[in-house]
């Protein structure tokens, strides 16, 4: 009698754990996805996993594992796609070998990194709205029982989704690309606008900026006061940068305590100089919470496409140096007016 086939204890285990670690995550959309697409890869052994959104045609990656991180905010037409395939026919589908498979885009396969890869839908309100993948670089490198795994985990995402809204996709949409604290863009939505930002301006031959913001006074804050505390002292920051950009720029909360923000169609250096100067003085206002005066603050850096950097990676690179670097000048005139 042959052994049926499907998770090891040690599986179902890390399954469960998954189920613990979302519980404490609450609404927060995006970070359920992230977290799923982590234990899906380590759980299989893939190279890579990605939770894909369909978005307007096209299929957008919204949340990915460590060993997908540059993939974030990519978006593949979800036309000739494995992905496309799997949310139309609402199940789990398999390639083998991505060289040999008709029903996948070769060239986006090769783009990604990837040989064998298994997607499975994720069902909202019995519609498909996207879905988890695991891929590898090796040619069929999964197991039966992987595939097992891939639609325990699609089903902790799906469970998330319909407690989180019990509307249609669009609000999905908003819950997986916005800060569940401050109501910014995440990660996520950040990367998407910023690759989009690049290709429109290399195409129409444009200057687009970025800031990368980092908050000061955040640890100080939890450590006296206490999260609760801190997290009003992040939202007062979210909506000190939000006052000072205009309606077509985007906004983002990254995590912790970094910020950053995409200017769009900025006319010179000059402009995106002063935007970035408004941004560090209104963020360094005082703040008054609950009667308590906090000291808060932020270190900017400013980097520009075409000028500074080519590529996105490369943007957020220099404009994070910059960062850095206006930071340690602000330390250590902190601490000399301390002396």
């Amino acid at each position: 009698m042959s052994k049926p086939i499907g998770p090891t204890p040690s599986q179902l285990m890390s399954v469960i754990q998954t189920q613990t670690a979302i519980a404490k995550l609450g609404l927060d959309l995006n970070a359920v996805m992230t977290v799923v697409a982590e234990q899906a890869q380590a759980i299989t052994h893939a190279k890579g996993a990605v939770v894909e959104l369909a978005e307007d045609g096209d299929m957008v990656y919204r949340a990915v594992s460590n060993g997908a991180s540059h993939l974030l905010g990519l978006r593949l037409h979800v036309q000739n796609s494995l992905s496309g395939m799997c949310i139309e026919q609402k199940q789990t589908l398999y390639c083998k070998d991505s060289e040999n498979d008709t029903r996948v885009d070769r060239e986006a396969c090769r783009r990604v990194g990837l040989r064998s890869m298994a997607v499975v839908p994720l069902l909202h309100c019995d519609e498909a709205v996207g879905v988890l993948k695991i891929y590898s670089e090796q040619v069929d490198a999964f197991k039966e029982e992987d595939l097992h795994i891939l639609s325990l985990m699609s089903e902790l995402i799906a469970a998330a989704m319909y407690h989180a809204t019990r509307f249609g996709a669009k609000e999905l949409y908003k819950l997986a690309t916005q800060d569940s604290l401050t109501g910014l863009a995440n990660r996520a939505l950040f990367v998407d606008f910023l690759r989009q930002g690049v290709v429109k301006a290399r195409q129409e031959n444009k200057v687009l900026g970025i800031l990368m913001i980092d908050m000061d006074g955040l640890k100080p804050i939890n450590d006296q006061f206490g999260h609760r505390i801190g997290d009003a002292a992040l939202k007062e920051i979210a909506q000190r940068i939000l006052s000072e950009t205009r309606q077509d720029d985007l906004v983002a909360r990254l995590g912790g305590d970094e910020f950053a923000v995409i200017l769009t169609n900025i006319a010179n250096h000059e402009r995106a100089q002063a935007a970035m100067n408004r941004i560090a003085e209104h963020c360094g206002l005082p703040f008054i919470f609950e009667k308590i005066s906090l000291k808060i603050g932020a270190s900017v850096g400013l980097a520009l496409f075409p000028e500074d950097a080519q590529s996105i990676d490369q943007l957020v690179e220099f404009a994070d140096l910059k960062m850095y670097a206006n930071k340690r000048v602000r330390k250590q005139i902190n601490d000399h007016s301390n002396i």
